[in-house]
Order: C-alpha cells, then structure tokens, then sequence
C-alpha cells in the first residue's frame, strides 16, 4: 500500500518537478489556503531545504519564488544499488575501460531480465503503465504522458545514480537500452537527461 504523502513531502515533491514556485502555485496544486503555505514554507526554509529569491515583474512588486536547496536532495531516493563512484574508478584503473562498460552490460542484462518478468504478456499501454511502477519504486519519481495513440512520454524527475551517471555516461546509454529491451517500442529516445543539465530526464517512446 502507497504511502500518503504529508504537506511538506507534497512540497518537496512539487518542487522536484517544477524546480520554482510561488506561494500562489503550491496553493493551487495542494488545495489549502496561503496562510497554510506560508506557514509550511516557513519550517522547511528553516530546515535548509528550500530558498527564496525575488523575481521582477514587467509590472507591479516583485514575485517570491521557492525552490529546493543543496541539502534537500539527500530527502529523494539515492539507491546506488552497491555501485560507488571510487569502486568503479578503481575497476577500470585495474582492468581498463572496457571493464566499466562489460559492467554496467551485465547490469543492463540483469534488469532486463527483473523488468521482463514483469512485463510477460502485457500489451503496449500496460508495459507503459508497469515500467512508470518499476521506476517509482526504485526512486525515479517517474511520470507518465500519452502524446498520441502510439506515442509516450516517460519523465523521470530523480536519478537515484546521478553522480554515478555523471562520472560514466555509459550507465545512461544503458538504461536507454533496457528500455528499449523490455518495452518494445518502434523507437526510444532520450530527449533530456540530468547529466547534461536537464532537471529531469525523458522519453519519447513510439510504438
């Protein structure tokens, strides 16, 4: 059973996805009053985990807008799934390149064969719909947009290996790859990732 998310988790989240925000935009998107915002805000700005800053209008006063600091980062998923950074630094200056790259392969094997199993004798909309769950599960915070009757979009907002993915661009190739393995499309590709600067990452995925 899900876990009910709390007003600051509700925060937290939104401002994962959307990056900034003003007072106004979270009390449309959590349906309570600006008192109720403000008093939210409030703790986690003095818990470190998000900041201010004013923007100017064309007209009027400026805007206060809210985004995530530094700290609040280690409050989303990092499951490194027992790869580290130096681990895999000290492979290849024992084995070479190649070895990092026969890694992560194997890795890719072994979720594909964990996503296939779940993915057995499901059609197009329901792969779609499970790989958004498999995602979620292991801290992608992964969403879900049917564009076209054969076209998909998957937004991942949190990379749970991001500084792993920084480090070797392989592990992105290879996640792009799985995809395609378990999913089946027509074409997979991967049109904004976190190690290129991109808030989030995406897919677009045609059948």
């Amino acid at each position: 059973m899900e876990k009910k998310q709390n007003t600051k988790e509700k925060i937290l989240h939104l401002l994962k996805k959307e990056q900034a925000l003003t007072v106004n935009d979270l009390t449309e998107h959590l349906e309570i009053t600006h008192m109720a915002v403000r008093k939210h805000l409030t703790i986690l700005e003095k818990d470190g985990l998000i900041q201010t800053k004013e923007v100017k209008q064309s007209m009027g006063r400026p805007i206060q807008v809210f985004s995530l600091t530094e700290k609040a980062e280690a409050y989303f998923p990092k499951n490194y799934e027992g790869i580290s950074i130096g681990f895999l630094q000290d492979i290849e200056d024992l084995y070479g390149e190649g070895s990092v790259e026969r890694l992560f392969a194997k890795r890719e094997a072994r979720l594909i064969h964990e996503y296939g199993v779940r993915m057995d004798s499901k059609d197009t909309s329901q792969r779609m719909k499970e790989i958004v769950t498999i995602q979620n599960e292991k801290g992608y915070m992964a969403e879900l947009n049917q564009l076209e009757d054969n076209t998909y979009e998957l937004i991942e907002y949190n990379c749970p290996i991001l500084e792993v993915a920084k480090e070797f661009k392989i592990a992105c190739k290879c996640e792009t790859e799985m995809l395609k393995d378990v999913l089946r499309p027509e074409s997979i590709d991967r049109t904004c990732c976190r190690t290129e600067g991109s808030s989030h990452c995406r897919f677009l995925v045609k059948f």
